[in-house]
C-alpha cells in the first residue's frame, strides 16, 4: 500500500534503498555459492587433494554422520553453550566495569594500564594455570571465554563513554546535573552505537575463546573434534566443524545485527 504521508521522491529514494540491499544481499549469495562451487569442482577434478582440504560434498556426508551418530547437536550444542554464557557474562561485567571506571576518575586512572596489560597478554598462555585454578570441566572453558573477551569489552565501552560531547557534558553540569544522572540520561543513550559495536567484537572473541578454551581441556564441543579430527587425520571432521562453527558465528552476529536495526529505529 502506498504511503500518502510521503513524496514521490522520498518513495522512489526508499525503492533504490531496497534495490540496493537486495542486489546485495545476492551478491553476497552469489559469492558464496561459487566460492562452495569451485571448491567441490576443484576436488572432484583433484585440482586439489580432498584428502588434505576435504570438499563441500565430504563435509555433508560428514555432518550426516554426526547426525546419525547423534553426536551432532550434542557437540553444537557444548560449544554455543559455553560461549552464550561466556558471552553474556563478558559484555555484562565488562559493561558494569566500564561504567565505574567511567564514573571514578581516580579508578580509572589507577587500573587503565593494569587493563592494557591484561588485554596484551597470550590468553593460551594461560591456560595450564586456568586447568589448576578452575579444573577441567565447562567452568574452565567459559572462564577462557570470558577472559578473552571481557577486556575488549571494557576498554571499548569505556571509549565510548569518554568520546561523548563535551560540550552536552558542560550544559548538564550547569544545569546541576549529578555524575550519574549524566551517564543515565546522556552518556549511556548516547553510546548505544559503541555498544553494539562492541557486542559484535565480543561475539567473535567469545568463539575464540570458547574455542581455546576447547584446545586445551574438552571432551565435548566444536574445539574437541577439530582437535580429534587432526590428531587421526580424519581432515573431513576438522573442516565440518570448522564450517559448523563460521555458520554460529555468522548466526549470532546476525541477531547483533538485528538488535541493532530494532535499537536504530
Amino acid at each position: 500500500m502506498k504511503n500518502t504521508n510521503c513524496s514521490k521522491e522520498h518513495l522512489a529514494y526508499l525503492k533504490r534503498k531496497k534495490a540496493k540491499a537486495v542486489t546485495i544481499n545476492a551478491a553476497r549469495i552469489g559469492i558464496l555459492l561459487a566460492i562452495i562451487g569451485l571448491w567441490e569442482l576443484c576436488a572432484q577434478f583433484n585440482v586439489i587433494d580432498p584428502f588434505i582440504t576435504s570438499s563441500p560434498s565430504r563435509i555433508i556426508a560428514t555432518i550426516a554422520d554426526l547426525y546419525e551418530g547423534g553426536s551432532l547437536f550434542f557437540h553444537i550444542g557444548v560449544t554455543l553453550m559455553e560461549t552464550l554464557i561466556g558471552f553474556a557474562i563478558a559484555a555484562g561485567v565488562g559493561y558494569a566495569i566500564a561504567v565505574l571506571l567511567y564514573l571514578s576518575d581516580w579508578a580509572r586512572k589507577i587500573f587503565e594500564p593494569y587493563i592494557v596489560v591484561l588485554n596484551s597478554l597470550p590468553k593460551i598462555a594461560l591456560g595450564p594455570l586456568i586447568i589448576i585454578w578452575i579444573g577441567t570441566g565447562y567452568s574452565a572453558i567459559i572462564f577462557m571465554t570470558v577472559l578473552v573477551a571481557i577486556i575488549v569489552c571494557i576498554m571499548n565501552t569505556l571509549a565510548g563513554f569518554i568520546s561523548v560531547d563535551k560540550t552536552m557534558l558542560t550544559l548538564m553540569k550547569a544545569m546541576g546535573a549529578s555524575r550519574l544522572q549524566q551517564l543515565t540520561k546522556l552518556v549511556i543513550p548516547a553510546t548505544v552505537p559503541t555498544l553494539i559495536n562492541t557486542l559484535k567484537i565480543a561475539v567473535g572473541l567469545s568463539w575464540i575463546g570458547s574455542i581455546m578454551g576447547e584446545y586445551i581441556v574438552s571432551r565435548a564441543g566444536l574445539g574437541y573434534l577439530i582437535v580429534y579430527g587432526g590428531q587421526v587425520f580424519k581432515l573431513d571432521l576438522v573442516m565440518t566443524a570448522t564450517i559448523i562453527l563460521c555458520a554460529l558465528a555468522g548466526g549470532m552476529y546476525g541477531i547483533i545485527a538485528l538488535i541493532e536495526k530494532r535499537l536504530t529505529k
